[in-house]
């Protein structure tokens, strides 16, 4: 059976899935797909599978046709090929919100569209943690005014909305808005939602932006500049885990909450290792 092209977000993946699946089923080739997509080239299938060969916009519609795809799931591969192939950042974004529009999409990855809702503006996560506080007022006005930088009223009263939908918050006996969970975190590894990449692009634009916002009692902006040896990224990554873990723990024990703030760690290299040559 072949699988479902709306669950895939790498179209080279859906590729390589659908070969396999048709290799198990029967005498299926390269050749035989090539065939069916009018390629002189028998291996070209493989090379765009292997990341060797991009997709061209004509190409694309050859190969949706080779995998059996008809309809809305011929144009979700189509687009799917476009947002792989997406050159910056602008581009990437139109492309996903091209495949976020197929309802079969969002049906195949509702988990993905609740993450992705929570992180497209920055502020969500930001009056998520405000609610906790000792002097919450469910106010969008209130709210509002609150954050830093300040957004508009509508705009917080969307976001309790959307807080609620996704069930981020619920409201107590009292009828008092709570947070479902103490602790939300991303984890290090999240490159998977574009939405959550665009949010740490934001924080640390107003992270920069804070040096000249805010006072320095309100901000700790510092960095270190280190030489690693092999496998200090890795180590440098594991510390930093736990010190998010450690920070979460520390937070859950405040007992009167009223200040919301945001922590943000970069590790990045600065220089490439030398290749060493091999041993003879």
């Amino acid at each position: 059976m072949s699988p479902e092209v709306f669950a895939y977000l790498d179209y080279r993946e859906f590729l390589r899935d659908f070969y396999s699946a048709r290799k198990a089923e029967s005498e299926y080739s390269f050749r035989s797909f090539s065939r069916r997509a009018g390629l002189k080239s028998p291996n070209y299938l493989k090379l765009v599978m292997d990341g060797d060969r991009n997709l061209t916009s004509k190409m694309a519609i050859r190969f949706a046709a080779a995998c059996h795809l008809e309809g809305p799931a011929a144009e979700y591969f189509t687009a799917l090929v476009a947002f792989g192939q997406a050159k910056d950042v602008d581009e990437r974004n139109a492309r996903y919100s091209a495949l976020q529009r197929f309802k079969r999409y969002r049906q195949n990855h509702q988990l993905a569209a609740a993450q992705d809702a929570y992180h497209s503006k920055w502020y969500l996560p930001a009056i998520r943690e405000l609610v906790s506080s000792v002097s919450f007022r469910e106010d969008p006005v209130w709210i509002a005014e609150r954050l830093s930088p300040r957004i508009k009223a509508t705009e917080a009263e969307l976001a309790l909305d959307t807080l609620v939908e996704l069930g981020l918050l619920v409201r107590d006996a009292n009828g008092r808005l709570r947070q479902v969970d103490k602790t939300v975190s991303t984890g290090p590894d999240h490159v998977r939602s574009l939405h959550l990449a665009n949010y740490h692009r934001t924080l640390m634009n107003h992270a920069m932006t804070s040096l000249d916002r805010l006072p320095p009692s309100d901000r700790d902006i510092t960095g270190l500049t280190l030489c690693l040896g092999p496998g200090g990224i890795a180590r440098m990554k594991q510390r930093l885990a736990a010190f998010r873990r450690e920070l979460l723990e520390l937070a859950e024990l405040e007992e009167a909450p009223e200040q919301v703030v945001q922590v943000g760690f970069q590790l990045f290299a600065l220089s490439h290792p030398e290749e060493k040559e091999p041993v003879s």
